[in-house]
């Protein structure tokens, strides 16, 4: 077993499976760029290293991840498909290797939408998720205008994205974002004990029955993606997401009366 405690993602090894935890327990394991070109390297590794054969993703101190950290993204936005934020989408989307995701406290933003790209999904009880991007005066990410509403339907997708508003374990079992509530408080040792079952089955019939299951929406989703993240960028340099940046480091409430 191998262990590295060296940043703010902290990835480990045991028995063919690569634990990967977002570890900024101190802002509630908001992601920022560094996390984004850590998470995407330790994915690419876990591609390529044979004797990983499934990746399990989860968040330390009691949280998933609050999402972006505001201040990090409104410094360094993803400017063009070369971003730290891109590389990761698209090394996560492509990825074949089933991913298993762990999710203790919030999953805000790219925390929710993160999930939908794995292929189990494992939450505690008191877990909460959230999809804020309108609240900040921007769109979807990470194909998630495609894929909820394949999930969910139209209008309870429209609630979730156009309200932003949180939801519990209830609602994601409901519409398909999560398998399992964790009994106890920790979702992760149900999360490895699935992944060592995972580890243990044949790798080729794993990767290709994964790549069968997603195929429904895989082909599509890249232009979605980038239709995404055109309109994500431009939210980015909008003075919307600007006024939701400014009322949250204010701690007011937002005023969005003055924009048509």
């Amino acid at each position: 077993m191998s262990t590295s405690y060296q940043s703010p993602v902290h990835a480990s090894t045991d028995g063919g499976i690569m634990t990967l935890t977002m570890n900024r327990p101190e802002c509630k394991n908001a992601i920022n760029i560094d996390m984004y070109e850590q998470l995407a390297n330790r994915f690419a590794e876990a591609a390529d290293d044979k004797s990983i054969r499934v990746v399990v993703i989860t968040g330390a101190g009691g949280c998933f991840t609050s999402g972006n950290d505001l201040m990090d993204f409104a410094s360094n936005p993803p400017t063009d498909e070369k971003s730290a934020v891109a590389v990761f989408l698209r090394t996560l989307y492509t990825f074949e290797k089933p991913v298993i995701a762990a999710v203790d406290g919030n999953a805000v933003g790219i925390g929710t939408t993160m999930l939908l790209h794995c292929d189990l999904v494992y939450a505690s009880a008191g877990a909460k998720f959230k999809l804020p991007f309108v609240n900040l005066g921007l769109c979807p990410e990470f194909a998630c205008s495609q894929i909820l509403p394949l999930l969910a339907g139209h209008v309870r997708a429209s609630e979730l994205l156009l309200l932003g508003e949180s939801f519990g374990v209830d609602t994601a079992r409901d519409i398909g974002i999560i398998n399992t509530v964790a009994e106890g408080d920790s979702s992760l040792n149900l999360a490895l004990e699935n992944a060592r079952k995972v580890a243990a089955q044949p790798p080729m019939a794993l990767r290709k029955t994964k790549a069968l299951i997603r195929d429904y929406r895989f082909k599509d989703g890249f232009k979605v993606m980038e239709e995404e993240m055109k309109a994500f960028r431009d939210g980015l340099q909008s003075p919307e997401f600007a006024e939701a940046v400014g009322a949250f480091f204010e701690k007011r409430a937002p005023d969005f009366s003055k924009f048509d």
